[in-house]
């Protein structure tokens, strides 16, 4: 009888507590993930703005690290995920391959070229996989990086212009050796310091960039008007003792803004120190907001 009225309290109490309520478990905001490309395991992380489970429709932005780099300090050293919590998108940090992880962006870089891995294949299956995953607009999907990161984006606006709405770049130049043939316009906003000695802006062989001649800023800049189809050349838009900042007008449904500053080095605009021994980045602009700002003015048609 004891065992009897034991079974019924137990009974009782569930009932006047109620059963769990597993739609009010916590909600996670960020995943480390993986994917195999071609027999590789691929890696990444993703992170979703703090509104991600009341809303939908979420735009996403790619963000690579520069070569040596990884997700984990990229995220940190950019402050990407600040602006994208307040902004309201989600952000990927995908990894490069190898020890030492770099981007296979078409002449360059490391161990990526070296072994002809095929980047443009992971980003473009790593797509495909979020935003089956995640509630993502794919019309408004962009791509963002730093130094080898950056030469990606280009690399990604002349071969997956069908899925990246816009592209980003910082410190790096186009080192693509596939035929350029992007299927449309894709603006593209280009930051660049005037003393990156590893990338230098007005072109030739940095001290970052082992054996790679790098083209100029402007030369990069005008092929990208001439496949946005801009009837005029670049204007200045702004000119003071932080920065100079120019525009191509007339382009076909895209834009194309370079932002060159006069402090900083090799580093990402606004943020930390890549590394202890990295450049000091540059205050003059802050690369988050800019960025935002261009890309939410585009997406895919």
């Amino acid at each position: 009888m004891r065992c009897v009225k034991l079974v019924m309290l137990i009974f009782s109490m569930a009932f006047l507590t109620g059963c769990p309520d597993f739609n009010n478990s916590p909600k996670v905001f960020r995943f480390e993930k993986t994917i195999v490309i071609d027999g590789i395991l691929r890696s990444y992380t993703v992170v979703l703005p703090p509104r991600y489970y009341e809303s939908d429709g979420f735009s996403l932005v790619i963000a690579m690290h520069g070569g040596g780099g990884s997700s984990t300090q990229f995220e940190t050293t950019s402050k990407l995920t600040e602006k994208a919590n307040t902004a309201g998108f989600i952000v990927v940090y995908p990894n490069g391959t190898g020890t030492i992880q770099t981007w296979n962006a078409g002449q360059c870089c490391g161990y990526a070229i070296n072994n002809n891995v095929d980047d443009v294949k992971f980003i473009d299956m790593l797509i495909d996989k979020l935003t089956t995953d995640y509630k993502i607009n794919e019309k408004r999907i962009y791509a963002t990086g730093h130094s080898n990161g950056g030469m990606m984006c280009d690399r990604l606006a002349c071969e997956l212009s069908n899925k990246i709405a816009a592209i980003a770049p910082n410190g790096c130049t186009m080192v693509t050796s596939t035929p350029r043939n992007p299927s449309r316009p894709i603006p593209i906003l280009h930051m660049h310091s005037k003393l990156d000695e590893h990338v230098p802006y007005q072109g030739g062989y940095g001290n970052g960039v082992t054996g790679i001649y790098c083209t100029p800023i402007d030369s990069v800049l005008q092929y990208w008007s001439e496949m946005n189809g801009c009837t005029k050349e670049k204007q200045l838009e702004d000119s003071n003792a932080l920065f100079t900042s120019y525009k191509w007008f007339g382009c076909n449904n895209s834009s194309i803004n370079y932002y060159l500053t006069n402090d900083g080095g090799h580093g990402w605009p606004g943020g930390l120190p890549g590394g202890p021994f990295s450049d000091i980045p540059s205050n003059a602009i802050n690369a988050n907001d800019l960025l935002w700002d261009f890309f939410s003015q585009y997406q895919l048609p």
